[in-house]
């Protein structure tokens, strides 16, 4: 069984530790990818391409304070998507 994976930047890594260095190297690939997600669940819809400058502040925001995850559910929650969603 190969050990070995890739990032979506195209960088790779073998194994458990591997991932971890990879993503020390390059937290905002994390950051971003979960701020989507996260996105998706508070949203109820996939991002779309006008909800990108929304993420790429969260992104910003939270890289200036050490990428806590406090950042990207307060950054989420003042966005303007979230803000102007429609509630069901």
């Amino acid at each position: 069984m190969d050990d070995a994976g890739g990032l979506p930047d195209g960088s790779h890594f073998a194994g458990v530790a591997g991932l971890e260095q990879a993503l020390l190297k390059r937290p905002e690939l994390f950051v971003r990818t979960l701020t989507e997600k996260l996105f998706t669940f508070a949203l109820g819809r996939a991002p779309e391409e006008a909800d990108a400058p929304a993420i790429r502040q969260i992104v910003r925001a939270a890289r200036a304070n050490d990428y806590r995850f406090s950042s990207l559910i307060v950054g989420l929650t003042t966005s303007t998507p979230f803000q102007m969603r429609n509630s069901q």
